[in-house]
C-alpha cells in the first residue's frame, strides 16, 4: 500500500536559459522517499511538464544523491536539463556536495558528475555510442520532416541513455524554416536536427522532435546536446567551447553551453553547462 501522503519540499525551475520562462521547465520534488514508481509517475504526469525529478537518499556511497527522472509517460535513464535544473535545486535547498565544486548524481545511467566551478553549472556528457543510420530511415525522417535532402550534410543515431537520430543541414536557416505544424515525426523516435550558424555568438542551432516523449518539440534538450558534443568531438569539430540554440521557434530562448576537456579536447570529458532559474519554491502534497 503507498505511504499517506505528506508534504514535501518542492520547486519548479527553467533551464538553460538566464531569460526566466525562456528555457524548459522542470518539477523538483526535493524529497522523494518512500514515494512508489506509480506515485511518481502520476505526479509528473499532473504537472505536464517535460520533466519532473524526486530526490532520494543515494544508493552508490560515492553519490550525493539520487533522481528518479520522469516525463508524463515514462521514466527516463538520464536527461540533462533535470540534470542541471535537479542541481541547482538542490544546492538552493540549502544542501552541499562531498566534494567542493562537485556534486555526484546518481540516475539510470549511472553517477554522473557535476561541475561547479565555472560560470554555469556543467554535468560532464555520459558516454555516447554512435552508429550509422540506415538510408531508409533518413528517408523517412526527411519525408516527416520536410527536410530537402540535398541539403542534409550528415547525420547518425546517437545512444547516451536515451537514442537519437540526427541529421545535420547545411545552414541554420534551414531549421529556422521549418514550420513545426506542418511536420510529421516519425512515431517512437526522437530526432536532432542541428546545423551551423555563419556567424555571431552562438555555433549552432539545435531543434528536437519526439513522439515518445509525449510532445511534438522540445524546447531545450540537454541529454541531446550531450550526444551532439560527442558526435562533435568525433569528427574533430568540438576542440573550442561553443554555445547552442534551442527553442528559438517556440518562443523559447535557450542557450547550451558545450565546454571541452581543455587538456585533450579531441578525447577528453565533455561538459553541457546552463543557466538555471528557481521560479517556484514550496511544498507539493504527495
Amino acid at each position: 500500500m503507498p505511504p499517506s501522503p505528506q508534504k514535501r519540499p518542492f520547486m519548479q525551475c527553467d533551464v538553460f536559459s538566464t531569460t526566466p520562462t525562456g528555457g524548459n521547465g522542470l518539477a523538483v520534488v526535493l524529497d522523494g522517499s518512500g514515494l512508489t514508481d506509480d506515485q511518481m509517475q502520476a505526479f509528473a504526469q499532473w504537472t505536464n511538464l517535460a520533466e519532473t525529478t524526486f530526490v532520494c537518499p543515494p544508493t552508490d556511497p560515492a553519490a550525493d544523491y539520487d533522481i528518479r527522472i520522469f516525463t508524463v509517460s515514462r521514466e527516463l535513464p538520464f536527461a540533462g536539463h533535470p540534470t542541471l535544473g535537479t542541481a541547482t535545486c538542490w544546492l538552493a535547498a540549502g544542501n552541499a556536495p562531498k566534494e567542493t565544486g562537485l556534486i555526484r548524481q546518481n540516475c539510470g545511467v549511472g553517477l554522473v558528475e557535476i561541475d561547479l566551478t565555472g560560470a554555469t553549472p556543467a554535468f560532464i556528457a555520459p558516454p555516447t555510442e554512435i552508429a550509422a543510420m540506415d538510408g531508409a530511415k533518413i528517408d523517412q525522417i526527411a519525408k516527416g520532416l520536410n527536410l530537402d535532402p540535398a541539403r542534409i550534410t550528415g547525420h547518425a543515431v546517437l545512444n547516451n541513455g536515451p537514442e537519437w537520430h540526427v541529421i545535420e543541414m547545411q545552414s541554420a536557416q534551414d531549421l529556422l524554416d521549418l514550420n513545426a505544424a506542418e511536420i510529421t515525426p516519425v512515431s517512437g523516435l526522437a530526432v536532432g536536427l542541428i546545423a551551423p550558424h555563419s556567424a555571431g555568438p552562438v555555433a549552432y542551432e539545435v531543434r528536437m522532435f519526439s513522439m515518445w516523449a509525449g510532445l511534438t518539440e522540445d524546447p531545450i534538450t540537454g541529454s541531446l546536446n550531450a550526444a551532439l558534443a560527442h558526435w562533435m568531438q568525433s569528427m574533430g569539430r568540438a576542440t573550442q567551447p561553443y554555445l547552442v540554440a534551442q527553442g528559438t521557434c517556440i518562443g523559447r530562448h535557450g542557450r547550451v553551453h558545450v565546454i571541452p576537456d581543455s587538456a585533450d579536447p579531441n578525447n577528453g570529458p565533455m561538459r553541457i553547462g546552463g543557466h538555471t532559474n528557481i521560479l517556484i519554491e514550496g511544498t507539493v502534497t504527495i
